[in-house]
């Protein structure tokens, strides 16, 4: 059978030409340990078959049956001021030798408006709720230093505030989605900043912000009312968050031409009571809910696993809880249909990623965690569950964005690298705006112990040029498999992102350890034609 080849001396790819995401065809099932197919996806053993490779399995692509647009925001990121993320990782400050445009740094701006960023939340997270806007504007040496109570007990400069942040989403391209102080702030305070940022009329908060340098309003097309108010943002009851929300939602207003979508603090991961709640006693006051799911390997809170260095059973380990994800947008999207059938409210995902312990000799409470081949085969196959849920779900953002958690920079002094996770959401970025197209692809399973998950995923969409993406997940660590894919016409080209090792990384040594690889265009329309999927590998195609 002819295969679907490397190039035999590719160079690392970083276009958009040949990227797509990756759509997973068997969906996770409710149990942690043993993870099985849903009935409404194939993972028929007979449809298989073994190989020197592995094993066989039949791609199909329902081209017939289009589904959902996938939304553009489902790309999006996040920032905090926690750790390095922001000081260091973006802001650098006018002054300093790192090159830089009006403080943010430029190497890092470029990378992301490779990336095409589409929606950038900002100031938290947890900081959200501590934080008051009024300490982050003016002249930057009148700025107060205040105290980081949530992340290490360190002292936040305010340097970084509303324009600075308005300046970043400028520079990259991305919409802003800003997250109120519910937690610790007051109604008037929530007022007075969404006016501040978005009115037109001459009024004592407008002229402060042209006064601080901003003539015309900002365009603010999100607005959080609160964050994890059943946790760091108050420890609130969902039914006496849901009457705070009514309250605080009411102020958030229109001003001139600006639409704000109000989000709601919604679930902590499985907490499908919270979102009953919310939607029964306050779903007229919110256009859109969020949740929070973090992949952490473990059970236990205080010791996550490494990011890196890591063995085989804290690999399908994770690979297992990220497969949970699937599940909650089920839960929750069933919940949102009976109070909302209309699908008025979407679903944000606006924290998801993965969540280790943090490396060796590094502050505790700034979240800095390496990067591997391990996170980007989470990255897609959640971006997969994303596009599968895109009749309801609108947003997510991958947290963070630089230094923190699933980084897709990491920075040291004025060096850079790009994750493997950037190279997962580069490579899918081709999915956005396309239409769904369904797949089915019947898995074997991979099992390690006492941990079993289908070995094999896959997403697809077609644009509006009509050109077909094609998104493949191989989370098995050994195990190669051939795909026969009968629908999927020559010439096909793409681009493959595997390594040697699970836990293959780029650091600041060689930041070009695991990087995209070009593949060799193939025609793959005769019968006996295939394409090989190597062991924990993403592979996204490009075709007629």
């Amino acid at each position: 059978m002819p295969r679907f080849a490397l190039a035999r001396e590719a160079e690392p790819c970083r276009s958009a030409k040949a990227g797509l995401p990756t759509k997973s065809a068997v969906r996770a099932g409710s149990r942690p340990a043993v993870l099985q197919a849903h009935s409404g996806y194939a993972m028929t053993s007979h449809a298989m078959t073994e190989d020197e490779t592995g094993v066989v399995a039949e791609l199909t692509i329902f081209l017939d049956r289009p589904g959902a647009t996938i939304n553009r925001n489902l790309y999006g990121h996040f920032i905090e001021h926690l750790g390095r993320c922001i000081y260091d990782g973006l802001w650098v400050g006018e002054a300093s030798e790192i090159p830089n445009e009006r403080g943010i740094r430029s190497d890092v701006v470029r990378a992301l408006r490779q990336l095409e960023v589409p929606v950038l939340r900002w100031p938290g997270g947890c900081f959200a709720d501590q934080y008051c806007w009024r300490d982050g504007i003016g002249p930057r040496p009148d700025r107060p230093r205040t105290l980081n109570t949530h992340w290490g007990g360190v002292v936040e400069t305010n340097q970084f505030g509303t324009h600075e942040f308005m300046d970043l989403c400028e520079q990259i391209d991305a919409e802003p989605y800003v997250t109120g102080n519910l937690g610790s702030g007051t109604v008037r305070e929530m007022v007075q900043w969404v006016e501040y940022m978005t009115s037109d009329v001459d009024t004592t908060m407008v002229e402060m912000r042209r006064a601080n340098g901003r003539n015309h309003p900002f365009k603010l097309p999100y607005f959080g009312v609160g964050n994890e108010n059943w946790g760091c943002g108050g420890r609130m009851r969902a039914d006496y968050y849901a009457d705070q929300l009514r309250r605080y939602s009411s102020f958030v207003r229109n001003y001139g031409g600006n639409r704000v979508c109000r989000v709601a603090c919604g679930p902590n991961s499985v907490d499908y009571e919270w979102t009953e709640t919310v939607m029964s006693r306050a779903g007229s006051d919110l256009d859109a809910l969020s949740l929070h799911y973090y992949t952490v390997p473990g059970t236990d809170w205080n010791h996550k696993g490494a990011a890196t260095g890591f063995s085989e059973s804290e690999w399908i380990a994770t690979l297992a809880k990220a497969l949970v994800m699937d599940e909650l947008l089920t839960r929750h999207g069933e919940i949102l249909d009976r109070f909302d059938p209309d699908r008025r409210v979407s679903l944000i995902v606006d924290e998801w990623g993965t969540w280790y312990d943090v490396e060796p000799g590094t502050h505790p409470g700034f979240l800095y965690q390496q990067n591997s081949l391990r996170d980007a085969l989470v990255a897609a196959i959640t971006l997969g569950f994303f596009h599968q849920h895109s009749a309801r779900v609108s947003m997510a953002n991958l947290a963070q964005m630089v230094n923190v958690l699933q980084a897709v920079i990491l920075t040291e002094g004025d060096r850079m690298v790009l994750t493997p996770t950037y190279h997962v959401l580069e490579m899918y970025k081709c999915h956005r705006g396309a239409t769904l197209v369904p797949v089915e692809l019947p898995s074997p399973n991979y099992t390690f112990g006492s941990v079993q998950i289908p070995m094999l995923y896959a997403t697809a969409s077609r644009s509006a040029q009509g050109r077909l993406y094609v998104s493949l997940v191989n989370v098995h660590p050994h195990k190669a498999a051939r795909i026969v894919a009968p629908r999927l016409r020559g010439p096909v080209s793409g681009r493959l992102l595997t390594g040697a090792s699970m836990d293959v990384h780029n650091d600041f040594d060689h930041p070009e350890a695991i990087s995209p690889i070009a593949l060799s265009q193939v025609d793959l329309g005769s019968p006996d034609s295939s394409l090989l999927l190597p062991a924990k590998s993403v592979l996204v195609l490009e075709a007629d």
